[in-house]
């Protein structure tokens, strides 16, 4: 597979066969960051467990103290008192049926994440369908199905991401941007660490931390040493 100059370039800066502490690593993942935009740093979190047992699943959501670096649309399945909240909480869309309609007519998804007062949820099924596969669908595990929306709109807003095992039992999360810096990073990579070693199932057996590699959007994976916070 051929790679740019640049990923080379990263690739030359990383020893492929060690196993790093997260402060190493994530000093070197600002280094290999070479693209003209602010990359988003990523990291990729392999589980001993079985996602296809439901006793085995790790989901929830955290607040990373240094936020993204994106600021998410929020969209607010809420009528009434709650509507009016969401609005001025700093939703960026607010609605019911309207906004049902707009999804299953036009197909848009202009809006990042969804959260929904619980007498909504019967309104929201309907969208099943399509808000599932995108990991859209609200869930009271990742507090998105909530009375209180002012606060879940001002947790997302400030950084609040949502994490999930894939079907491969990995979790792929955001950590931030490269201008954050490694200082800003770490301390971001600690809370969402904890949280996932929080999450661990009473099922699962054995190494539960299997493996953890972090990279920028366009470079190349760094191992983490799994044991290490």
């Amino acid at each position: 597979m051929f790679r740019g100059k640049k990923y080379q370039d990263s690739a030359k800066l990383i020893d492929s066969a060690k196993l790093y502490d997260p402060s190493d690593a994530l000093g070197l993942v600002v280094q290999t960051a070479k693209a003209k935009f602010d990359e988003t740093i990523e990291v990729h979190i392999r589980l001993g467990v079985d996602s296809r047992h439901a006793d085995q699943q790790v989901r929830g959501a955290v607040v990373l103290p240094n936020g993204t670096g994106k600021t998410k649309k929020v969209l607010v399945f809420a009528k009434g008192d709650r509507a009016a909240e969401a609005e001025a909480a700093g939703a960026d869309f607010v609605g019911a049926e309207d906004l049902v309609a707009k999804i299953q007519g036009e197909n848009w998804f202009g809006f990042d994440v969804v959260v929904a007062t619980p007498d909504m949820m019967g309104l929201v099924g309907r969208l099943g369908k399509v808000l599932g596969p995108k990991g859209l669908m609200p869930n009271p595990k990742s507090g998105t199905v909530t009375m209180d929306v002012k606060k879940a709109i001002e947790e997302l807003k400030a950084g609040k991401i949502e994490y999930r095992l894939d079907k491969t039992n990995i979790i792929h999360c955001p950590l931030g941007k490269a201008s954050f810096g490694a200082e800003k990073l770490m301390e971001n990579y600690t809370t969402l660490y904890d949280a996932v070693l929080k999450a661990k199932p009473a099922a699962a057996k054995g190494q539960y931390m299997k493996s953890i590699v972090i990279s920028t959007t366009m470079g190349p994976g760094i191992k983490i040493n799994p044991a290490k916070a």
